[in-house]
């Protein structure tokens, strides 16, 4: 062997031995499911691998009920780790069902009982407000929409597009929602199905996920909708969307958005330090003031959030939420078997 191939040998060796060094040892992987998208699920990632430099996050975007979906079709084999984002409705099933850890978080003497489960499955983060949106280019706040049964007008026939509720807890707890008004007097969701088969009469399009859905309302395919105005202003802050709304005079179904561990994950305790860690004061505070999400914790001190928090004006639906969740289900399969491009 000559001495040019020796001395290039040892060059070659030299640089497998300083690439291993590299390498470091594994991390251990923290899966996460979330509706939240971007930008919030990149930026928590990053600042909690700051903080844990051992752990790598891994997420996958869907919408909430999709999640409730992948996570009964893993149980026997769990692939998730932490659930973070979905209405408490789909909490309260996957939790009727067995597919969450329990855990009672540092900060859970910090919320009102309406904000969390009893045996510590599933804890609410924030509130979130579903209203009427509108393209501000076609409409003012003056000739948008007013309240829910102003959907139904006519004039507004062919000019709503709505994010697709089967695959949405946002959208299948707004419609759910429209349904309850009528069912807490009479026990029948006969009158709400009446309404939604209006609804569909001047929905234009179902989209399938909530970008598209934004997409459509900025073209101007639609300049109606319904959503959750926490996202309709980020959207706007964010990506200069043409949008505004409108708070429904009636009131809304508040949603609490809410945090669980999955039953029998792999790595239950790293879960539990990005439980704590998207959850707690501080972090809390970023996503109000950057995000626009309302929390639910009480020890926020007030002059760390938004002043638009103090001074919202929002009447609640009153919901019977374990019984909400219970009726929903039934009543979205009727809505998509009978009522979905009937109207």
């Amino acid at each position: 062997m000559s001495l040019l191939t020796l001395k290039w040998l040892a060059v070659f060796c030299l640089g497998l031995i300083i690439g291993c060094g590299d390498a470091g040892p594994e991390k251990t992987i923290v899966t996460v499911y979330s509706p939240h998208g971007k930008p919030i699920l990149p930026e928590f990632e990053k600042l909690f691998e700051i903080a844990h430099p051992t752990i790598d996050v891994q997420w996958l975007d869907m919408g909430s009920q999709d999640v409730l979906d992948r996570v009964r079709s893993e149980r026997a084999n769990p692939q998730g780790d932490v659930w973070w984002g979905a209405p408490a409705t789909n909490f309260i099933q996957a939790a009727d069902e067995g597919l969450l850890l329990p855990y009672r978080p540092t900060w859970a003497d910090q919320l009102k009982s309406d904000f969390k489960d009893p045996q510590d499955r599933w804890y609410g983060t924030a509130q979130l407000i579903p209203v009427i949106t509108f393209n501000n280019q076609e409409l003012t706040e003056e000739s948008a929409p007013q309240d829910w049964d102003d959907l139904l007008d006519s004039k507004w026939k062919d000019k709503i597009v709505i994010r697709y509720p089967l695959a949405s807890g946002t959208m299948r707890t707004a419609f759910s929602g429209m349904i309850w008004r009528f069912y807490k007097e009479n026990t029948s969701p006969d009158q709400g199905y009446d309404w939604l088969m209006k609804l569909d009469a001047n929905t234009k399009d179902y989209a399938a996920d909530p970008n598209m859905m934004f997409q459509k309302l900025a073209r101007k395919e639609g300049i109606v909708s319904i959503w959750l105005m926490n996202d309709i202003m980020l959207q706007v802050d964010r990506y200069d969307y043409p949008f505004g709304f409108i708070i429904p005079k009636s009131g809304a179904p508040i949603l609490t958005d809410g945090i669980g561990l999955i039953a029998n994950s792999k790595n239950p305790e790293e879960a539990k330090l990005f439980y704590e860690f998207v959850t707690n004061i501080d972090h809390t505070v970023l996503q109000a003031t950057e995000y626009y999400r309302i929390p639910t914790r009480t020890d926020i001190p007030k002059d760390r959030l938004p002043d638009w928090m103090a001074n919202l004006d929002v009447t609640p639906f009153e919901v019977d939420w374990q019984v909400f969740s219970e009726q929903s289900k039934e009543w979205m399969k009727y809505w998509d078997k009978n009522i979905k491009g009937n109207g």
